[in-house]
Parts: C-alpha cells; sequence; structure tokens
C-alpha cells in the first residue's frame, strides 16, 4: 500500500506539470490582457513598459519557467485585476465553492442510494418506474436549465427563496439542488444496475437460505459488495461538483471559485484561471487517491501492488 500511495503521488505531480502546461498555454491563446488593462489613449511606450513590467513580452517557454519557479515557492502570481496574490483570491472564495458542493453531494446521496437500492429490490415495480423516471429526467436537465427554472418557480412565482448570493441556508438550497439533481439521478442509475446485478449472486440466495432477513440481506451483504463501482462514481461526481459549480455559482452569483473564474477569463486575469485550476486539480486528484485506498477496506480482495 505504500508503495502505491507513493506511485500515485508521482503520477499527481506529473498530472499536475500537464495541467498547468495546458492551462498556461490554452489562456495566453485568448489574447495580450494589456489593452484591458490600460487606458486606449495609454501611450505605446507606457504600453511596452507596463508589458515588460508583467513580463508578456518575454517568450512564452521563459514565462512558464518563471511562472513554474513561483509556484513551487507558493506563489501563483498577482491578480491583474485586483492586485493581489491570486492563491489568496481562490483560497478565500474555496470555502464558500466547498460548501456547495458537499451541500449537493448529501443531497444527491440521500435520495439516490435508496433510490437505486428500491428500484433494485423491486423492479419493473411502481416504485422502480418512478425512480427511472425521475433519473432520466435528472440526466437529460442541463443544470443552468434546471438553475433558471428552480429561480422562476420558488424566488418569481412564490417568493420563498433568494435567486443570489451566500447569505444563509435559504440562499443555499436553490443551487446545491441544481448541482446536485444530475450527481443523485447518475448514482441512483449505478446503485440500481450494480444491487440488481448482486441480488442475483449465489451467494446471495445463500444468505436468504439461511433464514436471514431481507434488509439484512440487501444491506449487509448485496450492498456492501455493489458499492465499489458507487464510491468510484461518488468520488468522480464529487470532483465534477467542484468543477462543474462554475455555470450554478454564475447563475445564483454563488461567490465561489467558480464564479472568480468565469471573471477571471473574462478579465484576461492569467494568474488567478490559473491558479484556479490548479487548486481544483489538486483537490481531484486527492479525491481519486483516498477513493483508491477506501476500496481495500471494503473489499479486502483487492490489493495494490
Amino acid at each position: 500500500m505504500k508503495h502505491y500511495v507513493f506511485q500515485r503521488f508521482w503520477q499527481s505531480i506529473v498530472v499536475l506539470l500537464g495541467i498547468t502546461l495546458i492551462v498556461f498555454i490554452i489562456v495566453r491563446l485568448t489574447g495580450d490582457p494589456t489593452h484591458l488593462m490600460l487606458s486606449p489613449e495609454t501611450p505605446e511606450e507606457d504600453v511596452a513598459i507596463f508589458r515588460h513590467i508583467m513580463g508578456f513580452d518575454r517568450p512564452l517557454y521563459i514565462q512558464y519557467l518563471k511562472y513554474m519557479e513561483g509556484v513551487l515557492q507558493g506563489d501563483f502570481g498577482r491578480s491583474i485585476r485586483h492586485g493581489e496574490p491570486a492563491l489568496n483570491l481562490v483560497l478565500r472564495r474555496l470555502p464558500a465553492t466547498i460548501e456547495l458542493t458537499m451541500v449537493a453531494l448529501t443531497i444527491a446521496l440521500v435520495f439516490a442510494i435508496p433510490m437505486g437500492i428500491f428500484s433494485a429490490v423491486k423492479p419493473n415495480s411502481t416504485m422502480d418506474h418512478i425512480g427511472m423516471t425521475i433519473i432520466m429526467w435528472g440526466q437529460s436537465m442541463p443544470t443552468f436549465w434546471s438553475g433558471l427554472m428552480l429561480i422562476l418557480l420558488f424566488t418569481v412565482t412564490l417568493n420563498l427563496l433568494p435567486a443570489y448570493g451566500r447569505s444563509g441556508l435559504t440562499s443555499l438550497i436553490m443551487p446545491a439542488v441544481s448541482i446536485g439533481f444530475f450527481s443523485m439521478a447518475r448514482i441512483a442509475r449505478i446503485t440500481r444496475s450494480n444491487m440488481i446485478s448482486v441480488l442475483g449472486k449465489d451467494y446471495i440466495r445463500t444468505a436468504k437460505a439461511k433464514g436471514l432477513t431481507d434488509h439484512r440481506v440487501v444491506i449487509r451483504h448485496a450492498f456492501k459488495n455493489a458499492s465499489l463501482p458507487i464510491i468510484t462514481l461518488v468520488g468522480i461526481e464529487l470532483g465534477r461538483l467542484l468543477g462543474g459549480a462554475v455555470i450554478t455559482e454564475t447563475i445564483f452569483a454563488w461567490p465561489g471559485v467558480g464564479r472568480l473564474a468565469i471573471q477571471a477569463i473574462y478579465n484576461r486575469d492569467f494568474p488567478v484561471v490559473q491558479a484556479v485550476v490548479f487548486t481544483l486539480a489538486t483537490i481531484f486528484l486527492l479525491i481519486n487517491l483516498i477513493v483508491d485506498i477506501l476500496y481495500t477496506y471494503l473489499d479486502p480482495r483487492v490489493r495494490y501492488t
């Protein structure tokens, strides 16, 4: 296990280096932000001085090496728009994004796991048909559309919930439901299909023949053995929720990392965009490593070399 964790650590480092290089190149394809930061009447001499101070006049590989030198020291540069360290801006907004993501994932799991289990235990029943309808609806509805519909219903029509901002539990409900609905549908579908597969195994029939209660057979035997793919999907969904919060945070004006990233892209604020992607990529890689380690505790047959 130690060898595997060490190996995955170095693989994660390589992936992060690749991500920093790709993002570094892509953001610079959007153009030089100099003219966004200076007045159109600024003399060309002053423009040239500004570009030299910011390092935009240097070759791309020199800019990248200089950027990586700062990253290794925890310095992602200063925000072109805000004039403060880019990483500080990201870390200030990160708690709001994590709060939204964790609440959305909790909502998804609370509804998805029971829905998937009930549908698998009684396939083709009324409960199964209702569950499959919700699953298909959740997977076919875009996040931005569900967000707009929630605002139309609960804010415009019923005037029950605030449509924007981060001002307490009421302002968290709609964005969390909006971003978590798609994840709920995916997790419920995987739970149902894996439970149906496991419930048909010989050891499940043996457990029932021994006189074990249906509840114990389903939870202790079937669900435990069907949980590995579900855990994998939950890890993927957690990473997707972190990255996918961009659209939801924009719709609901949620002051998180996603909204910060959109604003930085519009303003060509390279350091902030790079700091956002680096931070979210690091969290996603850590989540995947934790999921892999959890495998060995849930299934002793799994061994890493």
